[in-house]
């Protein structure tokens, strides 16, 4: 697609509306943007046939999957919304003067609370044209924060892109809100003059570990730094312990094969490796199990990099073959499982510990129990860690040594489900240790993620009449306030 910000203005341009509707936005009453937030997915929701019409044709993903994705895309700003509503996000604090202050000198009246970062910049992934794109879950939290956002759009889906902003433009000037709320780019070029300009305030990713570390070096780089929220590759190891795979080996099969096949293995949380005893009767079932047939990956650089991938990893000296179909390497792959040893992803936990994103897993045996907490601190950050385990007690056992190791590494510890699906709601975590993620202390999924878009200020000694209403004594607005700790 041409690199173009719009048929009619520079990305200045662009950043320069954004960045005015970003000021009105911040100071809408709380009620007000939840009410344009359930607008915008009342709006996305009426539009769906046509949106997903688009999609399918961008994405050759499936009718049902965009259906869902574009559900969990509306229920997520309708989610937000209530988030705003409730008014606990700002984190109001107020401690109010204490003469007698034990640290030895009188403590003034200071109230603290978080306000909208500014004008934020999101980079929309390929495999989530909804969910992670123009009204995903990056630009949903960051419209409830109070920021206006500029999408740069994935090359992947831009026809969508295009459309699924128009859909929101017109929501959001219907509701009464500023009209460059949210505008889209398009083009690698504009999204790293866009992410250098001095009126974006953050920035947010997903995609490749070379193409996430390029664009978060550049927001560091900046004349003024900027956060810059990057997920950028995991592997999601799972671990079954022996009892497990001892009594229920087909359906620990069946139900790793599912979760790296769904979505044909294009999801950042597919567990890519499992690790399973050699002893058990895991790997015949994987063998023997049925799996989705051959179905088209995203596009068609997507399809050369998963090709590479493969066979670099295929290629290894310590990996062979478990089971592989006619089309797995075809334009339209099928699954593909490999097979290594655990010694062998001590002797090189690099190569044999990647990310191959696509319909392909690697099985790792292991005879030893006690070289899983050994692999495990080896191991790169994480977005998710599983454990496949039976409440037995040399199974436990073995879970205790591992939980507080995955827990370092990941930011989700699974018991006995698959990482894949990923829901969004309050206490979910998706985010982890470097390269899973930029920045481990923060979340893309759920409505903690609000917190990433927000920087807090205190006040200290002001009127009432200056204060914002969040941290006046009589709290116009109803929020839950920390008072005096």
């Amino acid at each position: 697609m041409t690199e173009t910000a719009t048929p009619t203005l520079t990305t200045d341009q662009v950043i320069t509306r954004v960045a005015d509707a970003s000021a009105i936005w911040s100071t809408t009453a709380y009620a007000e943007r939840a009410r344009v937030l359930r607008a915008i997915a009342d709006a996305l929701d009426a539009a769906g046939a046509d949106l997903i019409a688009i999609a399918q044709q961008e994405t050759s993903l499936a009718g049902p999957r965009l259906r869902g994705e574009l559900k969990r895309t509306t229920f997520q700003l309708r989610l937000f919304a209530r988030e705003v509503e409730r008014g606990a996000f700002v984190d109001a604090r107020i401690d109010r003067p204490d003469a007698e202050w034990p640290m030895g000198a009188p403590r003034p009246d200071l109230r603290r609370m978080l306000i909208p970062i500014g004008p934020v910049l999101v980079f929309a992934a390929s495999n989530f044209p909804f969910a992670f794109s123009v009204a995903g879950g990056d630009t949903a939290a960051a419209l409830a924060a109070g920021n206006a956002v500029l999408v740069k759009a994935h090359s992947g889906h831009p026809r969508l892109s295009d459309a699924t902003a128009a859909v929101i433009e017109a929501a959001v000037v219907e509701a009464g809100a500023p009209a460059d709320l949210l505008r889209v780019i398009h083009g690698t070029q504009h999204g790293v003059e866009a992410l250098k300009h001095p009126a974006i305030k953050a920035a947010s990713f997903t995609g490749s570990i070379p193409a996430g570390r390029t664009l978060f070096d550049i927001a560091n780089a900046r004349p003024e730094p900027i956060p810059f929220y990057g997920e950028l590759g995991s592997v999601n190891p799972a671990f079954v312990a022996p009892a497990a795979a001892g009594s229920r080996a087909t359906e620990i099969a069946e139900g790793y094969l599912a979760s790296i096949t769904g979505s044909q293995g294009q999801l950042c949380t597919k567990p890519g490796v499992l690790f399973v005893p050699a002893e058990s009767g895991v790997v015949d079932a994987l063998r023997a199990a049925a799996v989705p047939g051959p179905a088209p990956l995203l596009n068609d650089r997507i399809a050369q990099g998963f090709l590479a991938s493969l066979d670099a990893l295929a290629g290894h000296d310590a990996v062979s073959v478990l089971r592989e179909g006619a089309a797995s390497r075809a334009a339209e792959p099928e699954a593909t499982l490999l097979l290594t040893t655990a010694d062998a992803v001590l002797d090189d936990p690099e190569a044999l510990v990647a990310e191959v994103f696509g319909p392909v897993g690697l099985v790792v045996t292991y005879t030893d129990a006690a070289d899983l907490a050994v692999i495990a601190r080896a191991l790169e950050g994480q977005l998710t860690a599983t454990i496949v385990a039976d409440e037995v007690d040399a199974d436990l056992a073995l879970a205790r040594t591992l939980v507080p190791v995955l827990a370092d590494r990941a930011g989700r510890v699974l018991w006995n489900q698959w990482p894949t699906g990923v829901s969004v709601t309050s206490a979910q975590q998706h985010g982890g240790p470097y390269p899973a993620t930029t920045a481990s202390s923060t979340t893309a999924v759920g409505t903690a993620s609000i917190a990433r878009f927000l920087r807090p200020v205190a006040f200290q000694n002001l009127p009432a009449a200056l204060l914002p209403e969040a941290l006046r004594d009589d709290n116009p607005l109803g929020v839950p306030q920390s008072i005096d700790g």
